[in-house]
């Protein structure tokens, strides 16, 4: 097993670490691949699956990375960055929300916060806000009453949900929303990953990020959820970029796209870290 990039600096763990990481999640990931609908569901297969990589991968940065400062700083990013969707008493729904840290963030400026997960594991032992109830699904339902969520969010989870339960989510997430309610996404884009933690060992993603997503991928699901207005937002120099997703404009995605792809791994990975055409993915769809 070699490494197919550096490792940044950022990263503090071993070697051996990482390759035990990437094993064990290689191995529960291809479980989920290989699943049908009915254990991915009836048997709550993510919840399994998850709960145990937390259990044996103890390191996990997931597990460990609370309280730091650049943790913190990033979480007041996206906290800034929500704030431009709410209103008073406004109801907030976090599809993913891992170790709760932007949910009880946000419980300070919103009304009511669902924080949705698959792991019980992860969410052990926090001490929840008044304001803010933790809802544990199968990875595709949304236990919400409909048209009741005014602002709804999703932080790298898109590309961890198996490619059969893609749509069924999302439009789970359009039905809980009110008239006009938003669905922000966040998922990184295929064209420079892997992302997930076989991004130092292989050239596609082969842990638990089953499927990544390109714009037009991720424009295209939406369109079939029913979002009314789809648009594409980027953050440059502290400016944040609004791109209205027309036909027109997925059109040009779709030929940088494709002329990407092509492209050798390393250099498809160079051009593709291009902060305003691709690199993150933030798609916000309105009801």
């Amino acid at each position: 097993m070699s490494l197919k990039t550096k490792l940044p600096e950022t990263e503090k763990r071993s070697l051996e670490q990482l390759k035990e990481h990437y094993q064990v999640e290689k191995a529960l990931a291809s479980r989920l691949r290989n699943s049908t609908k009915q254990e991915r569901q009836q048997a709550h297969l993510y919840t399994t699956l998850y709960d145990e990589l937390f259990r044996r991968i103890t390191h996990h940065s997931h597990l460990t990375r609370e309280g730091n400062s650049q943790t913190t700083s990033l979480i007041a990013q996206r906290v800034n960055f929500l704030s431009h969707f709410f209103k008073p008493g406004a109801r907030f729904l976090e599809v993913g929300c891992g170790n709760c840290q932007l949910s009880f963030a946000i419980s300070k400026q919103v009304k009511q916060v669902f924080a949705v997960d698959v792991s019980e594991e992860i969410t052990k032992g926090l001490d929840f806000p008044d304001n803010v109830e933790l809802i544990i699904s199968d990875g595709c339902n949304i236990p919400i009453p409909e048209n009741s969520i005014d602002v709804a969010y999703s932080h790298q989870l898109m590309e961890h949900l198996h490619p059969d339960d893609a749509i069924e989510q999302l439009q789970n997430i359009y039905n809980v929303l009110q008239q006009g309610g938003a669905y922000i996404c966040v998922t990184p884009n295929r064209l420079c990953g892997p992302h997930d933690i076989s991004k130092y060992f292989d050239e596609v993603a082969t842990g638990f990020h089953i499927k990544e997503y390109s714009v037009t991928e991720l424009y295209t699901l939406f369109r079939q959820a029913k979002f009314s207005r789809i648009s594409l937002y980027k953050s440059q120099n502290d400016t944040l970029i609004k791109i209205p997703l027309s036909p027109a404009i997925v059109f040009i995605f779709r030929i940088c796209e494709g002329l990407t792809n092509v492209l050798p791994f390393s250099l498809r990975r160079k051009v593709a870290n291009t902060p305003i055409l691709f690199r993150s993915i933030t798609i916000v769809g309105i009801k």
